[in-house]
């Protein structure tokens, strides 16, 4: 056992004792927070950033999504990055929020970054599980699923990563309400999946990449999971991974393992980053955050920047090189 004493844990988790509402990108954030930051943010950068939602939760909370990139009046190729699947995840809303704080504030200083907001769009999603992640500070720290509830049984919740057409509910999936991995009833059954893969289907015409991130192991993972078959573009999936995670490792020597994930973490079908491959979305990836599970899901506020800026590095290389090999 890893976390000897889970409340020691859960308390070392918040640096402060004195939780203000104000928003900190070096703490984890409420989902209140989180969204008053959006339309902060939003307002703040009307050039960088526009704001839309894409649907709303199982219980009514918008999706909030933004838009990121130098408008010029022309399609641009796309990004599409998401944090926030599995509830407990914490690390994973506090890098889509670094991520665009760093977008804004670095543009027309860092080249790179400027290269990338004028020749490219990203959209965000700080949160897909909006309602599990509330339940995660409210009631159970350790939820990983959605909150949706149906007639016939008393377990609540879908994992959302086994509920997208790509394999659905074969490998690593569970067809049991109350699993922790239930793919849930049908595909997409979850309206927070269902909102998510409308949006990708609909602009699949400038998606180019497709960035989903979870904790915890520090891993880089790509198509597929649902099977043991190599992709089509294994070659370079692999090449782009390990250039990427070159880049992570540069800062703080963190090490990252990088593969499909059938064979890398475990097989596991209706996940994210399968379904956007197979629906032509080639540069898929999986990323998995710090730690290794000395914290595990519980990582400490201390390691929010850390994480956050070694992570910047890999999706820069990633967005970069989409940038340079169009499709």
């Amino acid at each position: 056992v890893l976390i000897d004493n889970l409340q020691v844990a859960l308390d070392g988790q918040l640096n402060s004792t004195l939780q203000t509402r104000a928003h900190d990108y070096q703490k984890y954030n409420t989902w209140t927070t989180i969204e008053d930051w959006v339309t902060t943010i939003t307002s703040a950068n009307p050039a960088l950033i526009s704001r839309s939602t894409i649907g709303n939760s199982f219980e009514g909370r918008a999706m909030h999504l933004l838009k990121i990139g130098r408008s010029t009046g022309t399609t641009k190729p796309a990004i599409f990055m998401d944090c926030g699947f599995h509830a407990r995840e914490w690390i994973s809303p506090a890098f889509c929020q670094w991520f665009v704080r760093e977008a804004v504030s670095t543009y027309g200083t860092d080249a790179e970054m400027t290269t990338l907001l004028d020749q490219m769009d990203f959209f965000i999603l700080p949160v897909l599980n909006v309602d599990g992640y509330e339940y995660s500070w409210t009631n159970d720290r350790m939820w990983r699923k959605t909150r949706s509830t149906r007639s016939g049984s008393g377990c609540v919740g879908t994992d959302p990563n086994r509920n997208f057409d790509a394999g659905w509910c074969t490998l690593g999936a569970s067809s049991s309400p109350c699993s922790e991995t239930y793919c849930g009833p049908s595909v997409e059954s979850e309206i927070e999946v269902k909102n998510l893969a409308n949006f990708i289907r609909s602009n699949k015409a400038v998606i180019k990449a497709y960035l989903t991130v979870h904790s915890y192991s520090q891993l880089l993972l790509f198509p597929y999971s649902y099977k043991y078959d190599l992709a089509a573009d294994h070659t370079e999936l692999l090449k782009v991974a390990n250039g990427a995670t070159q880049a992570l490792t540069s800062l703080y020597g963190t090490q990252y393992t990088n593969g499909p994930g059938a064979t890398t973490i475990y097989p596991a079908s209706g996940g994210s980053d399968d379904w956007a491959y197979d629906l032509g979305v080639k540069y898929s990836y999986t990323f998995e955050l710090r730690d290794t599970g000395r914290y595990g899901f519980l990582l400490p506020e201390s390691e929010i920047k850390p994480t956050c800026e070694e992570t910047m590095l890999a999706v820069k290389y990633i967005a970069s090189y989409v940038l340079k090999n169009p499709y």
